[in-house]
């Protein structure tokens, strides 16, 4: 089995962390991980974190934040998260792969997968 190199929230969390997103492990114990946060170590407790030996390829589906006023108001129930650099796109509809605007990369978008709740 490969090891853990990288994490993202699996809740909606009040953290620095960006929802959705994966992050490189620094290094992983028993009780936390010390994440890569723009090149700088963050500690995280391991139970709030969804651990895998490759970051996610599609864009994360992720529930709007609640009251939170620097949030688009017209982007609806539901954001994206970019695989490769984490920038946030409103969804239009329901498309199968989207460009990001930020990076330019292609990818499809992971509807299947399990979004955290909203705060």
């Amino acid at each position: 089995m490969p090891a853990f190199q990288w994490a993202r929230l699996k809740a909606n969390e009040n953290h620095p962390l960006r929802r959705g997103a994966w992050y490189r492990i620094l290094k992983l114990t028993a009780s936390e991980a010390i994440v890569d946060v723009k090149g700088k170590p963050l500690p995280v407790p391991r139970g709030h974190l969804q651990l895998s030996p490759t970051p996610g390829l599609r864009w994360a589906v992720v529930a709007a934040p609640q009251n939170a006023p620097r949030f688009p108001s017209g982007w609806g129930q539901q954001y994206a998260v970019c695989p490769n650099c984490r920038d946030r796109a409103a969804l239009q509809g329901h498309p199968t792969s989207m460009r990001c605007h930020r990076c330019n990369g292609l990818f499809e978008i992971a509807w299947n997968e399990p979004t955290p709740a909203s705060a």
